[in-house]
């Protein structure tokens, strides 16, 4: 019997607590190795809205999952819950407010494009610990969309799988270790890696993630207070994180924006333009790159500050250290009164007035007992077949189509 929403949507609170998965060194690549200490249990689902070709492969694909891995539980956003629900034959659980997802969820995946992937990125945009990613490329561009939706299945079993120890083939039916004593202390129902058939991927062969960088975003009004923005994430009195960038922009106003920028406290340059884009490199293929910046490669810890059509022509793009603080005041000299403020291309509903900051300052990535910070991304196997291939060169050559000729498909 199909639950009423209101049930589900109380229920996200009885969903067990988290695994804590461990990314892990590679000796042969820069990409980690995704480790979980015992199965994943919570599994949030995103999805492009607006979009029936991807809510029909959603329902096969939580179908999936429920059918093949029932300990699993699966969480939709509270929107996309009052519309699914009713494909379902099993509970599915929903948050009152994102602000409970960290603490429930193991792994996330997204069907869209790169948007859906920002999307999800921006529900753990306020925390550190953001659950690895596995997407499907189902949107317009999907430059970020590792997986093709046809290998799900693979997919899925992969990242659900990795780091599970291997045993010899008459244990399969046994419960994993780290699951047994779970089961002791918790009194929990697991049915842990031994319900999946076939072969353990075992600890040698764990998906390779690459941890994506983030920004942490400030807004500061004259007196250097911290400014709440609207009811959403980014109203959190926190740094808000983004996984793209941070745009000011002189939106509707007809003149040019005047923005003082500081680069580690130090006075850089007053810059005339449309505006300023401050990315990450995972951004620096986004709004930065239309702008004239650089591509860097997600793996180069950096920052990008591109200006938009600056006056100045001498005004070229700047590739920084990713802990260099970069500070973007509006200028007494600004004929507007007021800068939209975008982050992850999602506008503030309250922009920057003049003598306002916006303090941007790459996320720390760092490395204890665990990797904390950061964006991980479950990444599919280059095609190439070399373990050191990280697969980003065949991706921009997908992207920007560097290797065909012009006029060329």
């Amino acid at each position: 019997m199909i639950e009423s929403f209101l049930d589900i949507k109380v229920r996200l609170h009885s969903c067990r607590k988290t695994v804590s998965n461990s990314l892990i060194e590679s000796n042969t690549s820069d990409l980690l190795s995704l480790q979980w200490p015992s199965p994943p249990r919570n599994i949030l689902l995103i999805k492009k809205d607006g979009a029936p070709k991807v809510t029909e492969s959603l329902v096969e694909y939580a179908r999936h999952i429920h059918s093949n891995y029932s300990n699993v539980s699966l969480i939709f956003e509270p929107k996309v819950a009052a519309q699914m629900h009713k494909h379902f034959t099993f509970p599915i659980y929903t948050p009152s407010t994102s602000r409970a997802l960290p603490k429930k969820v193991d792994m996330t995946t997204t069907l869209g494009g790169d948007g859906t992937i920002l999307h999800a990125s921006s529900l753990f945009s306020t925390t550190l610990h953001v659950p690895p990613i596995l997407s499907f490329s189902m949107g317009t561009l999907g430059f970020l969309g590792e997986w093709k939706f046809e290998e799900y299945k693979r997919a899925f079993r992969e990242v659900y799988m990795s780091g599970a120890g291997a045993g010899p083939p008459l244990l399969q039916d046994q419960k994993h270790p780290h699951v047994q004593s779970e089961l002791y202390e918790t009194g929990d129902v697991v049915t842990g890696w031994s319900s999946v058939r076939g072969k353990s991927m075992g600890a040698t062969r764990s998906s390779k993630v690459l941890l994506r960088n983030r920004l942490k975003v400030g807004v500061y009004d004259a007196d250097g207070r911290r400014v709440i923005g609207d009811n959403t994430a980014e109203s959190a009195d926190v740094d808000v994180r983004a996984m793209n960038e941070v745009t000011i922009h002189r939106g509707k106003e007809a003149h040019m924006a005047i923005i003082d920028v500081f680069v580690g406290g130090r006075f850089l340059t007053e810059a005339v333009a449309d505006g300023m884009i401050i990315s990450t490199p995972t951004g620096s293929t986004a709004y930065s790159l239309s702008s004239g910046g650089s591509i860097v490669h997600p793996l180069v810890n950096s920052l990008l500050l591109t200006p938009i059509c600056a006056r100045s022509l001498s005004f070229r793009p700047l590739v920084l250290p990713a802990n260099t603080p970069i500070t973007l005041r509006l200028s007494p000299k600004n004929r507007g009164r007021e800068l939209e403020v975008s982050i992850d291309g999602r506008r503030r509903s309250h922009g920057v007035g003049v003598g306002m900051e916006v303090r941007i300052n790459g996320e720390d990535l760092a490395k204890g007992s665990e990797w904390v910070g950061g964006v991980p991304c479950v990444m599919r196997g280059a095609s190439s077949g070399r373990e050191d291939d990280d697969g980003w060169v065949g991706g921009l050559n997908g992207l920007l189509k560097f290797n065909y000729p012009f006029g060329e498909e």
